[in-house]
């Protein structure tokens, strides 16, 4: 099939393929559903979709599904499960095609799960990859410019984010949920959908709510839950996994005990500890305002921020903004190689660092070595925050070469030289 379209590629003029590339997805998404047998018409099916939290969303989702006594599966940006078997997502995309996710489904069906918790991005809407997918609920998290020159505006983004909702509109399932966010100005949009049952959600559901150094403390339903996880964003994600549960009519003693024993998201402000006085914390924080939420939960603390944050070939208005959220936030800064694809590494970073006129950060292309370098220099009651990666396995380069990587297994390896000196 690969060699099909590699020769097609070659003697189709590329206005006709960019033309007849929506009909090719959509086709695609339907015979992969007609090959598994439309599986998801077989099991409760929970999509989470928006441009921030999905993956710790989905995570909660799951957990609270869990104690509740469900089997689940789960596909998210992190990982891949059905029951108790789990495997890393190394596709670097939240949504595999090629009828993988159709093929997900019947595995999870035949593996006797109940439910699906399932991460739906605006890419793999406009490629029609959640098309077949009979959904029983969605969630939505939010909405920040993301994705722009991949989808033409904001408003396309937004559109593609949109047909998720309608998706869930036109399921075959009954009693359909829809959860959304309205404390981002367009979760009413997604409320708007034709379904029975809406349950909004807002901060104010958390209140009174305290936001500690390694934790944070929140109300829900009457419930005092005492989290590991750190920053606001994960009240709202707790929030969005918690309005869900209820509305599956999940009591709030299970919804507690669950995100209570959540303690860490791989990838997602995870901390690496070993036995250092000051924190190092890996976080993907891929848009500006992740970037921003995560350094103003580290606000009282010196901070060494190591970043890239804007892969090669896509978005590169974020470069300015990333840097000027760096420069504003962070008292020392390292510019590192990301994904840079077919761009030049060192012109990226050579972007951010020209919109930093207070601030002169240093380059350090070597991404290891700059790791090691934040470590060296932090304060001893600081943090280092090194962002942009999460748990992408890949470093992505030049015509498709992909240089394995951990940001995790790297500072866990420099953290142990440095302490053993």
């Amino acid at each position: 099939m690969e060699q099909i379209l590699t020769f097609a590629k070659r003697i189709i003029p590329k206005k006709l393929i960019e033309k007849g590339r929506p009909i090719y997805h959509y086709l695609l998404a339907f015979v992969g559903a007609v090959y598994y047998g439309f599986p998801s018409k077989k099991i409760k099916v929970v999509a989470i979709t928006g441009t921030k939290g999905k993956t710790t969303t989905a995570e909660l989702v799951n957990a609270i599904l869990e104690e509740a006594g469900f089997k689940t599966a789960l596909a998210s940006t992190l990982r891949f499960k059905i029951d108790d078997k789990s495997e890393d997502n190394k596709f670097k995309m939240t949504m595999p095609g090629r009828f993988f996710m159709q093929n997900f489904l019947k595995r999870a069906v035949e593996a006797n799960c109940d439910w699906a918790v399932v991460e739906m991005s605006s890419e793999g809407a406009k490629q029609f990859r959640h098309k077949f997918i009979d959904l029983d609920a969605l969630i939505f998290t939010n909405i920040a410019p993301e994705h722009i020159e991949s989808h033409g505006s904001f408003e396309k983004y937004l559109e593609a984010k949109l047909s998720i909702a309608r998706a869930l509109e036109n399921s075959s399932k009954s009693n359909k949920v829809i959860v959304a966010n309205i404390d981002d100005e367009h979760g009413e949009k997604f409320l708007n959908a034709n379904i029975l049952n809406k349950f909004p959600y807002s901060i104010k559901n958390a209140e009174p709510f305290s936001l500690q150094k390694e934790g944070l403390v929140l109300i829900f339903d009457n419930e005092k839950i005492v989290s590991r996880l750190t920053g606001k964003f994960n009240i709202y994600n707790m929030l969005a996994a918690g309005t869900f549960a209820e509305a599956e009519e999940i009591d709030a003693q299970t919804i507690k005990k669950a995100l209570e024993k959540v303690s860490v998201i791989r990838g997602r402000v995870e901390r690496i500890k070993e036995g250092q006085s000051f924190d190092v914390v890996v976080d993907y924080a891929h848009t500006p305002d992740s970037l921003r939420e995560l350094y103003e939960a580290f606000l009282n603390q010196p901070k060494v921020c190591v970043l890239g944050n804007c892969g090669g070939g896509r978005d590169k208005w974020k470069r300015k903004e990333m840097a000027l959220i760096a420069e504003k936030y962070c008292d020392k800064i390292i510019l590192t190689d990301e994904d840079p694809y077919d761009d030049e590494p060192r012109e990226i970073v050579e972007d951010m660092a020209k919109e930093m006129l207070k601030t002169k950060p240093e380059i350090i292309m070597d991404r290891r070595k700059a790791i090691k370098k934040a470590i060296e220099i932090a304060d001893k009651n600081g943090a280092v925050l090194i962002t942009g990666k999460g748990t992408d396995p890949y470093i992505m380069r030049k015509d498709g070469v992909k240089e394995d990587w951990s940001d995790s297994a790297v500072a866990r390896e420099e953290l142990k030289k440095f302490l053993s000196k």
